[in-house]
């Protein structure tokens, strides 16, 4: 890729500038108190807090607050085209302005970069890793605890000619728009699915045949099978590290923040209930019925919050289950500061039972879309993910300049 840069350069210097030498820098203010400058009126200024921006964003459409004028008076007020950049939380991500408006103090502008910096060359360069490193290092010194206007000024930019600057951009922009394709279509497929899903499985309970004629018989949850949790385990039996991951509430089906011990785990999975691979756990509270798979490697489930059905496969298939809980109308207990799903009302709730050809019909189609639109060892997420990684490879390289043009 440094040949492909000197054949872009063809001989040409790369001039090298401070982003304060070559742009305004400006941290964002906001008026005190904001509630008195918030208006409904159409006429007032797009007020950009932080939050309103998503992480796979390149620009600031739009905003759900505006303020009067003479809070965007006390703000700082920016046009279309101008930069901004978190100076806070998500260190040093860059957004550009598809609108005029007022930017919020967690903000800070970069502005009048005049003709020599092609604004998406800019914006480019600013996602590169050497950028990120840079915020980074300042972040970690000790010294600051955000990006504060002299170190954005401080950063020093490559300035290669305006004809290269587009060139980059125009290879870079092949990448970000590929992705923006495979992400438009992952949506659409995930409508899709859920359509699908909804279809397949939203039987009439009236009905004792579906739509090819196979007899649909219903049973409640507690028909099919047991609910079953594992042993509590108390919080002075987990460690931050260890041999055993044990899954709470809040982190099932991602990373572990807590273990136990083998001893503690080869004990408690012979003396008490244990998911056998291919079972579906649960969750009973926070994300009432978000369900996971058992895949069978060592793990253990916080009691009450994780259940799972404990059901004879030769009636009902754990997959057939799995899609169904996506749909299910769970009967959550009210009240309380955390809402719940007992056990009596999962074993009340009703599921459609049609024959296991049906079932395995069913899972066949439904596997094939799951995989398309949520598996991230193939189909789109994973397609996504390897455009993203290309796209960060030829950026890094794009603009990794040869020392000698210093």
């Amino acid at each position: 890729m440094m040949n492909n840069i000197d054949k872009l350069l063809q001989g040409q210097k790369v001039e090298w500038k401070t982003l304060g030498e070559v742009a305004k820098i400006q941290r964002g203010a906001s008026p005190r108190p904001i509630a008195n400058f918030i208006t409904d009126d159409e006429n007032g200024i797009p007020w950009i807090k932080i939050g309103d921006t998503t992480i796979n964003s390149k620009y600031v459409n739009s905003t759900e607050q505006r303020i009067t004028l003479k809070g965007a008076e006390k703000s700082r007020v920016l046009k279309k085209g101008d930069f901004i950049m978190s100076n806070s939380m998500s260190f040093g991500r860059p957004y550009i302005l598809n609108i005029d408006g007022a930017i919020h103090d967690g903000w800070a502008s970069i502005s009048d970069f005049g003709e020599r910096l092609n604004s998406d060359y800019l914006y480019h360069y600013l996602l590169s890793n050497t950028v990120q490193t840079f915020w980074l290092s300042k972040i970690n010194s000790g010294s600051v605890s955000n990006l504060n206007s002299d170190i954005i000024k401080s950063l020093e930019i490559p300035i290669p000619p305006l004809a290269v600057q587009q060139e980059i951009v125009a290879i870079l922009d092949k990448f970000t728009e590929l992705t923006a394709e495979l992400t438009a279509e992952l949506t659409a497929r995930k409508k899709q699915y859920s359509f699908y899903r909804e279809e397949l499985l939203a039987f009439q309970p009236q009905m004792n045949t579906d739509k090819h004629g196979f007899k649909v018989e219903w049973k409640t949850l507690g028909e099919v099978g047991e609910v079953r949790m594992c042993k509590r385990i108390l919080k002075e039996q987990t460690t931050d590290k260890g041999e055993i991951p044990f899954y709470k509430i809040g982190t099932f089906g991602k990373d572990p923040n807590a273990y136990i011990s083998k001893e503690l785990f080869d004990e408690y999975k012979t003396k008490y209930n244990y998911p056998k691979i291919g079972e579906v756990l649960i969750s009973a509270s926070g994300t009432i019925g978000r369900a996971v798979i058992f895949d069978g490697k060592d793990a253990y489930f916080q009691d009450s919050n994780i259940v799972w059905i404990e059901n004879n496969e030769s009636q009902v298939l754990n997959k057939y289950l799995f899609y169904f809980y996506q749909i299910a109308k769970w009967e959550v207990a009210e009240g309380g500061t955390i809402q719940r799903l007992y056990n009596d009302n999962l074993k009340k709730t009703k599921i459609p039972i049609p024959p296991l050809a049906e079932q395995e019909r069913i899972v066949a189609i439904l596997d094939k879309m799951d995989t398309l639109t949520n598996s991230i060892s193939e189909g789109l997420p994973k397609e996504i993910e390897l455009r993203q990684k290309q796209y960060a490879y030829y950026r890094d390289s794009l603009l990794t300049f040869p020392l000698s043009e210093l």
